[in-house]
């Protein structure tokens, strides 16, 4: 377990940041009382090194290394707030793309299971240490191709996506259980967020909002 004072953070790292984070969060439409507080509980500073660690608590995407960024605060709480009012009694969630580990960490807080992929080795690496920093220890990481979805055949009730697809993935809706849903960005020069649900016979999809994501690649790297 890191030293409290590491997580806790001080000056612009401290929880007064993020508290005030959370009231820019509430000022752009976001509700849900248990995103919020999951939001103002994750230290969002060590996701990232620490020489933009300072700048953790801005609304703004900050870079991560591998041509990779660790999303705006607003995007990730969004995805999260339409995930949890979708299924709030989800079992299992897979994420397509670790990354730094930070939505990983959030999904942690809310979900009993977490199941995330991520190609780039050396994030996926990273994001482990990240969570053991914090105790979760209800995420299972593979390195491999997201657009795969999980290695193993496997059913999720919610699968949500940090890259963004020129069109939603067969293999993924193949992977959502029965009234499952994904939230997932789609589009190439302009995307937006979408959210689909399993409806036995037919897929619902709903396009929330415009995102910008980096696009979801093919194979793995290390």
């Amino acid at each position: 377990m890191a030293p409290q004072t590491e997580l806790d953070g001080f000056g612009m790292t401290s929880p007064r940041a993020r508290a005030r984070l959370v009231e820019r969060l509430r000022d752009r439409g976001i509700q849900n009382r248990r995103v919020l507080a999951v939001m103002e509980n994750t230290p969002r500073h060590i996701f990232l090194d620490e020489a933009l660690s300072h700048r953790a608590y801005e609304e703004t995407a900050l870079p991560i290394g591998h041509g990779q960024t660790l999303s705006q605060p607003y995007v990730v709480a969004r995805m999260t707030e339409v995930l949890y009012e979708a299924v709030p009694h989800a079992k299992s969630v897979l994420e397509i793309g670790t990354g730094s580990g930070y939505q990983t960490a959030v999904l942690a807080q809310i979900y009993p299971q977490i199941y995330s992929v991520e190609r780039i080795k050396p994030l996926q690496d990273k994001a482990r240490r990240r969570m053991q920093q914090l105790g979760l220890r209800n995420v299972v990481m593979k390195h491999a191709d997201g657009g795969l979805g999980w290695p193993q055949p496997k059913q999720f009730d919610a699968i949500l996506s940090a890259a963004a697809p020129a069109a939603i993935p067969q293999t993924l809706l193949s992977q959502l259980a029965p009234g499952g849903v994904l939230v997932i960005p789609v589009g190439e020069h302009t995307q937006y967020l979408t959210l689909v649900r399993d409806c036995r016979d037919e897929y619902e999809i709903s396009t929330l909002e415009p995102v910008k994501f980096v696009p979801l690649l093919s194979g793995i790297t290390r």
